[in-house]
């Protein structure tokens, strides 16, 4: 069931690659503007309609896509005074595609369900050149019925779609995912200083890393940066990632599980982001740890 009036509300990094491919492949596609105004008339050029308000949107949507910042993003657009709930209508699919807090989704879902409308969670994996290119990867909490409703629409811009599982699930898979992922960024920092603290240049690091066993794609855009300089190699800011982390430790806490290493990850970043750095984005914590070690990675 492709080809349905869509909804898109946050054109971010992530989300006018994704709304792109919904509106090129052939579904009517809604958007307006949250941040990036310019992204949106780019849309309109392709063949977007713009509305004003997320309650105009849901009067006209057969299925809303979201991918704004957090939890409390999303429910000022499904809560707010012009918020999706004051025009949903029995049908209507609301798929949030931001990083969130599984207890708002199950909260949210229920006043969704009230109306006879369905919240759906598909957190992303990849990058903005991923979402542009249509090959993100969505991890999706739905019901059977809805996800097999939606699948197709979330085809248009992933290319590994998994169906974790009920409402919530792809929400909570998601920030496991982003704990290791941010595992890995302050591992790598700390282990790059370590290494030019005692002699071991960034470029010896890489040659070693790169061709062993500890390789993966997550390494590759984090030295990116590291060793060719690329500012955006992955352009998700320092307070993001301290926001998932933040989320991990609340989801941990709820399940009285031991999160040891994630309190330690999370500190990483919330100093980073303390210091004044939180929008500089994620592979730039490798400089902040060197700096705390007394050394620098970069000539």
């Amino acid at each position: 069931m492709a080809n349905r009036t869509v909804g898109f509300i946050g054109l971010g990094f992530m989300g006018e690659g994704m709304a792109t491919n919904l509106v090129t492949k052939g579904n009517p596609l809604l958007v307006m503007a949250n941040r990036r105004r310019e992204a949106v008339e780019r849309l309109i050029a392709k063949g977007a309609s713009e509305v004003k308000t997320p309650a105009e949107m849901a009067q006209s949507a057969e299925v809303i896509f979201l991918c704004v910042t957090g939890s409390a993003d999303v429910e000022a657009v499904i809560e707010g005074p012009e918020g999706i709930l004051a025009g949903a209508r029995p049908g209507l699919v609301v798929i949030d595609c931001s990083t969130s807090e599984p207890t708002t989704t199950l909260r949210l879902a229920e006043r969704l369900d009230l109306v006879g409308a369905h919240f759906v969670d598909a957190p992303l994996g990849g990058t903005p050149a991923g979402a542009m290119a249509g090959k993100l990867q969505a991890l999706v909490g739905a019901s059977d019925e809805v996800f097999a409703s939606i699948e197709p629409l979330i085809a248009c811009w992933a290319a590994t779609i998994v169906h974790v599982g009920p409402v919530g699930a792809g929400h909570k898979m998601k920030l496991i995912n982003n704990f290791l992922s941010l595992g890995y960024a302050a591992l790598y920092s700390e282990a790059l200083a370590i290494g030019q603290k005692v002699g071991i240049s960034p470029d010896t690091f890489h040659s070693v890393i790169s061709k062993g066993r500890m390789h993966c794609g997550f390494y590759d855009t984090f030295m990116n940066y590291v060793i060719d300089g690329n500012e955006n190699a992955h352009p998700f800011t320092i307070s993001n990632a301290y926001k998932d982390l933040r989320y991990l430790a609340a989801m941990a806490d709820d399940a009285r599980a031991v999160n040891t290493l994630g309190e330690a990850v999370k500190n990483n970043f919330a100093a980073m982001a303390a210091s004044g750095q939180a929008e500089k984005f994620v592979p730039m914590i490798s400089d902040f740890i060197a700096a705390q070690n007394g050394t620098r990675l970069k000539n």
